[in-house]
């Protein structure tokens, strides 16, 4: 296995696991109406026969900074909406008026914002310890190269000194993302 080769195996799987905090991420509530808290929360449509994301289903939008907006494409399915945000884990009950479905946004207590805080962390850390995994696995493959003659001694520590750098970069990416989370979350 070439460099160029680990090096693009190594990054795909490493930018998921960044891509997939970011969407998680935009999850987490902050105090303040945005889209993303209720874009991928998955509603039971039984006229249908599926399950959809909100995102499929609806119009989303945020009038103002304390609520959040839903007007649903097909006004069949808004019974529906209504049940899957009251089910799901927000803690904000839907008001409808039968044609457009509003959320308003509470404010966040300073004990709420510390469990969304710790939260945060946790969900950055099992990232990284995906990325970690990510990066054994190319080593052990490295290491089986090399024991096949695959690859010279020094050509494995380089891929191996590669992959660490990647890592690093990977991590150090996850570390800022839950950074400016946490301090979004502290301060609105």
């Amino acid at each position: 296995m070439s460099a160029s080769e680990i090096e693009k195996q190594c990054t795909t799987g490493m930018d998921k696991a960044v891509t997939y905090l970011a969407e998680e991420l935009m999850g987490i509530r902050t105090g303040q109406a945005t889209p993303g808290l209720v874009d991928h929360i998955k509603i039971e449509v039984p006229s249908y026969g599926s399950t959809m994301n909100l995102r499929d289903l609806a119009t989303i939008s945020v009038p103002d900074p304390s609520t959040i907006m839903i007007k649903a494409f097909d006004p069949t399915t808004i019974k529906d909406i209504e049940r899957g945000l009251q089910s799901s884990d927000l803690g904000i009950t839907p008001m409808s008026d039968g044609k457009i479905v509003r959320l308003p946004i509470p404010p966040l207590s300073g004990e709420r914002r510390d469990q969304l805080a710790t939260q945060v962390k946790k969900m950055g850390e099992a990232q990284k310890i995906s990325v970690r995994n990510i990066r054994r696995d190319m080593n052990k493959k490295i290491d089986a190269d090399k024991k096949d003659s695959k690859l010279s001694e020094d050509q494995a520590d380089d891929a191996k000194d590669l992959v660490q750098k990647i890592t690093k970069r990977h991590e150090d990416e996850i570390d800022k993302q839950i950074a400016a989370k946490s301090k979004e979350i502290q301060d609105t």
